[in-house]
């Protein structure tokens, strides 16, 4: 397994840029980059080398498996998370148990996809954060025999929080609604073992802390969950044979890729392959201790500068990311990056995220910067 010192060697990137936003994109290794150089070789080399590169697809496929202890035929391929909750939501009828449960720190795309079944007869309920925390206890008063789904994000995008998603899940099971998990703020920097949590659903998508590109998402579904209808959203790949090219027959395949549609996004697989074998190479409980003392060290010194942060002051509940409250975080963004320093700003909060890759002499750099932007009137 390699230490956080050899993990940070395979980014080249590092040595000129302070990358602290993988909460937005992950930085370039140089992994990612051969394999994108090795799709545009396939390209001039073979032309339309589809073979090749459904090999690819399945390989993230079956690498993502791996990393949340998951099948690989209870593993979708999907193009975002939007994209995957919209599936299980079709999938659902909503007359029996309308109620679905979210919360306010949810990523915005993911609630709306729960917003938009209200058409379909649903009825969103919202559990109400307290100081960038969500409680166990809001939840469970949340969830009745009404609810249908429930849904959690293992970390919050807003400020890292994480939220308390086995209780969360014990509680809706218990219920009898199905849960979803937003996993995309934690997957590749917190362990994830889906038979240990029980959630019917998880999804992530690769470009955060995966460290791949746009364009791909993976949907965990519980093996022998049964649907209420098939998925509304489908295509070639959602069958059981793609290569079949029956129009005028319609058939869905036993396992999660019945939740899949058209084309997967090829370049994109190629990216998730080469973020999943790097963190393949990795301890992910290392990884998960590594970010809790640095993600400690960024508090305490942004709290020393004198700086209001809205992420959890408890180790125990901030994950990957430290958040900083800016009346413009977008002019702090920029000021940052013109320092080459890579954040990412999100409403009035400037998020830091670290990953295994990421070092104290980062966070220095950080702090270092902002306390210059305050000096000079920001």
């Amino acid at each position: 397994m390699l230490t956080s010192e050899e993990f940070r060697r395979r980014f080249p990137a590092l040595r000129e840029l302070t990358h602290l936003a993988s909460c937005s994109q992950g930085a370039l290794s140089d992994t990612l980059s051969a394999a994108l150089l090795e799709f545009q070789h396939t390209l001039v080399q073979y032309g339309a080398p589809w073979d090749r590169w459904m090999v690819e697809v399945d390989r993230a496929r079956t690498l993502f498996a791996e990393l949340v202890n998951a099948d690989v035929d209870e593993i979708a391929v999907l193009p975002s998370v939007s994209s995957a909750a919209y599936q299980v939501a079709s999938t659902r009828d909503w007359r029996t148990r309308p109620t679905i449960v979210s919360t306010d720190m949810e990523f915005p795309s993911v609630a709306h996809v729960w917003l938009a079944q209200e058409a379909n007869g649903a009825k969103v309920r919202y559990v109400d954060e307290h100081d960038g925390v969500v409680h166990a206890e809001d939840y469970t008063a949340a969830i009745d025999e009404t609810c249908g789904l429930v849904s959690v994000p293992l970390i919050s995008y807003r400020n890292g929080v994480r939220l308390p998603t086995r209780d969360v899940i014990e509680n809706a099971r218990a219920a009898g609604a199905v849960t979803f998990v937003d996993a995309y703020q934690g997957a590749g920097v917190e362990p994830i073992d889906v038979r240990e949590l029980g959630c019917d659903f998880l999804a992530a998508g690769a470009l955060k802390y995966l460290l791949g590109i746009p364009g791909i998402a993976f949907l965990y579904v519980r093996g022998g969950l049964v649907d209420d209808r098939d998925p509304q959203a489908t295509g070639w790949f959602g069958r059981r044979n793609p290569f079949g090219f029956d129009p005028r027959h319609i058939d869905y395949p036993s396992g999660a890729k019945r939740f899949e549609a058209g084309t997967p996004a090829i370049p994109a697989a190629y990216g998730a392959v080469a973020g999943l074998r790097m963190l393949g190479e990795v301890d992910q409980q290392a990884v998960r201790r590594h970010i809790s003392e640095l993600g400690q060290y960024a508090h305490d010194s942004l709290v020393a500068a004198g700086e209001r942060l809205w992420s959890p002051a408890d180790p125990a509940l901030r994950g990957p990311q430290v958040a900083v409250v800016d009346a413009d975080p977008n002019a702090l963004a920029g000021f940052l990056g013109s320092r080459r320093i890579a954040t990412s700003p999100r409403g009035d909060l400037l998020r830091v995220a670290l990953h295994y890759y990421s070092t104290a002499e980062d966070v220095d750099a950080v702090v270092a910067a902002i306390r210059e932007y305050r000096r000079s009137g920001g």
